[in-house]
C-alpha cells in the first residue's frame, strides 16, 4: 500500500485496548469465537514473553501419560490459570503477541512491514533524511512503529520518527486532520515536546522529533533503557522506588499547567501516562499530541470506561494524571482501580491528591478539575522558572472541527460504558442466580409450590365433585315430567284439584288404586343419592388389573380352500 493511498472501504478500525477474555472448552460453541490451541502454541507464547521476565503460571511439560484423563483435565485448569494471567496484566493484555494469540483474525496483519513501506515513501519524496534502525517494540501500540533517524548534512542529530494507524476515534475530516496535524510543528510550550515534522493521509500519520538519550518519565522511574522493548522496560521493574517529594511536586505542577492550557485551547489529549511524558532536563514535556487527532485509544482506557462520571476528555485527563501520580510516588503503577488503601507516601498531601482522583467514592462522586488540583497544598508552592511563552494557534474553523471531534469521541466513550455496565449487571445476575444457595432457594420454593398447586387442585375436584351429588340429588327430589310417563286416572268430584304429578321412571312405582275420594299428594319417593354416589365411586375405584383374561377368535381374515 503506497503512503497516500487511501483505505480499503469498510475498513474496520478496532480498539485495540478493548481487554479480551479467554474460556478453555472442551468442544466446540457456536455463540462464541472460537479458536483451536495446542500446547506447543501456549509453550511457544510463554517463551516469547520471557522478555518481560514475569514468572508466568505454565503448566509443565510432560512426554509419558500425557493422553490420561485426569492429567488432561488437570492441564487444563493450569491453562485457564496461565491465560487469566496475561489477559489481566494491563501490559501484557495489550501487547500483540497475546493479541495474535487469542485473536488471530483481528491481527494477522504485520505492521511493521506496512509502517516501513510507508517510510519509503516517505523518503522518496523527502530525500533529507535517512534511517539508521527501527526501534522495534519500544512503545506498547500495535499499530505504531518507530524509526531512529538523522538528517544527512547532520549526521550526528538523532531523531525519532513514529508512524501510526488512523484509530476509531478519528472524527475529523481528512482536510481538517491534514491541516491538524501539519500545525503541530508550530506549537510551541515549554512543558510540550517540539515536534520537527508531521504530515498525515487519509489512513495514517507520520511524525518526527528530536532523540532524547535520557528517555522518558517512566524510563526514570523505572531506571530502563529507552532503547528497549516495552515488555523488557517495564513490566517487572529490578528495583522498585518512587520520586523524591521535590520531584513529585515539580513534575506534577510542570504537567498540570500543560493540561490546563491545552483544554482553555479546546486542544482534545487523553493520554497522560508517564511514557508520553519527555524528560529535558528537569523539566517535563508532554509527548503524543496527535493521538487525540488520529483517533488513538487512550492507555488506560479499560480503566476509565468502567466509569460512568468519568465521561469528558478533561476528566479522562484528571485520572490519567491520578495514575501518573501513584506511579512517581510508588515507583510501580496501582495494582486495582479504584483504590482505597494507599502504603506510606512521603507527603500527607500525595495522599489526599490521590485519594480525590483514585478512590471508589472520587470515581462515584466526580473527581477534581485541572484548575483545583492546581490550588492544592501539593503543588500551589511549587515555582516555576521557565518563562517561554507558549504560542499555538488553532484557527477559528479547525477549533470548531476539533469541538466536534471531541463531542464525538466523549459519545463513543459514554455508550462503551453504558455497555459495559449493562453487561456487569447481566453477569451480576446469571452469578447470583448460578450460585448454590440461590439454587437451594429455587428447589424450596418450586416444592413449595407444587405442593399447594396439587393442594388447590385436590380442593377443586372435591369442590366439583361435591357440586355433581348436590345437582343429582336435587334431580331425583324434584318431580320430572316425560310424555311417556304414565298418568293417575281421573275421579268423579276431583275436578277441582289437578291431579299429582307422575313419578320418575325409576324405580318403576304401580299406579294408585281408583278412590271416591279426593286424591291426595303421593307419598315421597325413595332418595337415588346414595345410589348415584356409589356408582361414581365404583367408577373412581376402578382398576383395570382386576379384570379376567379373555381369548378371542378373529374369523375376519380371510380364508383359503
Amino acid at each position: 500500500m503506497a503512503f497516500m493511498e487511501k483505505p480499503p472501504a469498510g475498513k474496520v478500525l478496532l480498539d485495540d485496548t478493548v481487554p479480551l477474555t479467554a474460556q478453555i472448552e472442551a468442544s466446540q460453541s457456536l455463540h462464541s469465537h472460537t479458536i483451536v490451541r495446542r500446547y506447543s502454541d501456549f509453550d511457544l507464547l510463554n517463551n516469547s514473553l520471557q522478555i518481560s521476565t514475569l514468572s508466568l503460571p505454565l503448566p509443565p511439560k510432560k512426554l509419558i501419560g500425557n493422553m490420561e484423563r485426569e492429567f488432561i483435565a488437570e492441564r487444563q485448569k493450569g491453562l485457564q490459570a496461565y491465560l487469566d494471567v496475561i489477559t489481566t496484566h494491563h501490559i501484557l493484555s495489550n501487547c500483540e503477541l497475546v493479541k495474535k494469540f487469542l485473536d488471530p483474525n483481528s491481527y494477522s496483519v504485520n505492521y511493521t512491514e506496512i509502517a516501513l513501506q510507508h517510510v519509503s515513501m516517505f523518503f522518496r519524496s523527502e530525500p533529507k533524511w535517512e534511517v539508521v534502525e527501527p526501534l522495534k517494540d519500544i512503545g506498547w501500540r500495535i499499530r505504531k512503529k518507530y524509526f531512529l533517524m538523522k538528517i544527512k548534512n547532520q549526521p550526528k542529530e538523532r531523531l525519532m520518527l513514529s508512524w501510526a494507524d488512523l484509530g476509531p476515534d478519528k472524527y475529523l475530516s481528512d482536510k481538517d486532520l491534514q491541516y491538524a496535524v501539519k500545525l503541530l510543528s508550530s506549537c510551541s510550550h515549554p512543558y510540550i515536546y517540539k515536534i520537527t515534522f508531521a504530515t498525515a493521509n487519509e489512513s495514517s500519520a507520520l511524525v518526527i522529533r528530536p532523540f532524547s538519550e535520557k528517555g522518558t518519565l517512566k524510563d526514570l522511574i523505572y531506571k530502563a533503557k529507552p532503547k528497549d522493548p516495552f515488555l523488557k522496560k517495564y513490566c517487572n521493574p529490578k528495583k522498585i522506588q518512587g520520586l523524591e517529594l521535590q520531584q513529585i511536586k515539580t513534575y506534577g505542577r510542570q504537567i498540570l499547567e500543560v493540561l490546563k492550557y491545552l483544554h482553555e485551547k479546546g486542544f482534545p489529549y487523553g493520554h497522560l501516562h508517564s511514557a508520553n511524558v519527555m524528560l529535558d532536563g528537569d523539566t517535563c514535556k508532554l509527548l503524543d499530541l496527535e493521538n487525540s487527532l488520529l483517533g488513538l485509544p487512550s492507555f488506560y482506557r479499560s480503566y476509565f470506561s468502567q466509569f460512568r462520571k468519568i465521561n469528558t476528555l478533561e476528566g479522562v485527563d484528571v485520572h490519567c494524571f491520578g495514575h501518573l501520580l501513584y506511579e512517581m510516588t510508588y515507583g510501580r503503577p496501582p495494582d486495582t482501580i479504584p483504590v482505597d488503601n494507599f502504603p506510606p507516601a512521603p507527603s500527607v498531601f500525595v495522599v489526599s491528591v490521590l485519594e480525590s482522583i483514585l478512590t471508589c467514592e472520587a470515581m462515584k462522586n466526580g473527581m477534581p478539575t485541572v484548575s483545583r488540583l492546581l490550588q492544592m497544598p501539593l503543588f500551589s508552592d511549587v515555582l516555576l522558572t521557565n518563562s517561554e511563552k507558549p504560542q499555538f494557534k488553532i484557527p477559528t474553523k479547525l477549533k470548531e472541527a476539533l469541538k466536534t471531534s471531541k463531542e464525538c469521541i466523549e459519545k463513543r466513550l459514554t455508550e462503551e460504558q453504558k455497555l459495559i455496565h449493562q453487561h456487569r449487571r447481566l453477569t451480576r445476575a446469571q452469578s447470583h442466580h448460578g450460585s448454590e444457595e440461590e439454587k437451594k432457594k429455587r428447589k424450596i420454593l418450586a416444592r413449595k409450590k407444587s405442593k399447594r398447586s396439587a393442594y388447590e387442585s385436590g380442593e377443586e375436584h372435591s369442590a366439583k365433585y361435591s357440586n355433581s351429588n348436590n345437582s343429582a340429588g336435587s334431580g331425583a327430589s324434584s318431580p320430572l315430567t316425560s310424555p311417556s310417563s304414565p298418568t293417575p286416572p281421573s275421579t268423579a268430584g276431583a275436578s277441582s284439584i289437578p291431579p299429582a304429578p307422575p313419578p320418575p321412571p325409576l324405580p318403576p312405582a304401580a299406579p294408585p288404586p281408583p278412590s271416591t275420594e279426593v286424591p291426595t299428594q303421593p307419598s315421597p319417593q325413595p332418595d337415588v343419592s346414595a345410589s348415584r354416589g356409589a356408582l361414581l365411586s365404583s367408577i373412581q375405584n376402578f382398576q383395570k388389573g382386576t379384570l379376567k383374561k379373555t381369548q378371542t377368535c378373529d374369523y375376519s381374515a380371510p380364508r383359503i380352500s
